[in-house]
């Protein structure tokens, strides 16, 4: 065991899941930066396609070509009607998420992609019944406060792009909610396998007009976004079989700021002072989530170099 992983496997529960759930919000920022440059001249509805269709043959691939035998079998499941309700949900914050980045400025498009996990608590709360901490609340609030000003609103906040946006981000909190109960009883690559395949499918249909041959440069950005997607989304289920989501939601947070990392080295968006304060609110909100971390990476820490003198 690496002493990465050894460090990893000391922290509580909840600090794993938002370690994890900072990953994935990486990759699926990285995976924004690719849908940004394919949307530039391909449909928003192939760009959604092709992202599925990558996540489906990777996943299955994985399994046919590990225990073809066991495929059927391991694939089989009590919790079609959960495993519909977070393939439609998510597919349908999909179209308005990826038709945000590809009308808006990166960092405006971001904050609704990621204002998902404001929604979060209330939806966790209406069906899961998770409770909320006074801690929770106020990371959350945090989180959106720290949104709100790394990606601050303009004149295009109340137009109808935005709407598309906001509701996006309500359909994407109830597809990250069905993922927490799935968890309960779902491996994650069923998880995983499930939802692209209702996506593709739900996702081929308005695809199909405008199916034409891409440039090597678009198929690169469309398999990379679904490439890029399939980690993050793999992670995301293994960080919500961790705890509770509305105890990690705002670690979400963090792809804020990787996307603006992005946009400052391709596009030359440099975020300015009040933008800072906001990714700085940000970390805050994520630290609030796991306070043991640094006490448990410190105790791992004296314990290796204890046994090394």
């Amino acid at each position: 065991m690496s002493a990465l992983s050894n460090w990893f496997n000391h922290l509580s529960p909840t600090t794993r899941g938002v370690l994890l759930l900072c990953v994935s919000s990486s990759l699926f920022a990285t995976m924004g930066v690719c849908i940004r440059f394919a949307s530039f001249t391909v449909d928003n509805t192939q760009v959604v396609f092709f992202r599925n269709l990558v996540t489906l043959v990777v996943i299955g691939g994985i399994y046919l070509g590990r225990a073809p035998k066991r495929f059927l079998k391991d694939m089989k499941t009590t919790q079609i009607k959960l495993h519909l309700v977070r393939g439609i949900t998510g597919v349908a914050a999909m179209y308005g998420f990826f038709y945000a980045i590809a009308k808006l400025p990166l960092s405006n498009a971001m904050i609704f992609t990621y204002a998902a996990p404001v929604f979060i608590p209330f939806v966790a709360w209406v069906f899961l019944r998770e409770p909320m901490s006074a801690r929770m609340w106020l990371a959350a609030g945090l989180g959106f406060l720290g949104v709100t000003l790394v990606a601050k609103p303009d004149t295009g906040v109340f137009d109808w792009i935005s709407l598309i946006g906001l509701s996006a981000a309500l359909l994407a909190a109830t597809a990250f909610v069905a993922v927490r109960a799935l968890t309960k009883t779902e491996p994650i690559t069923r998880i995983v396998f499930y939802f692209s395949l209702i996506a593709s499918v739900i996702s081929f249909v308005p695809a199909l007009p405008g199916f034409r041959a891409f440039s090597l440069a678009e198929l690169g950005f469309l398999l990379g976004a679904g490439a890029f997607a399939t980690a993050a989304q793999m992670i995301m289920s293994k960080a919500y079989s961790f705890a509770d989501a509305g105890k990690i939601a705002p670690a979400n947070y963090t792809a804020i700021a990787i996307a603006g990392g992005w946009a400052w080295l391709i596009w030359g968006e440099v975020p300015d002072l009040i933008s800072v304060v906001g990714m700085l609110v940000i970390l805050g909100a994520i630290l609030l989530c796991m306070p043991d971390s640094v006490r448990t990476f410190k105790a791992w820490l004296v314990d290796k170099l204890s046994k090394q003198t």
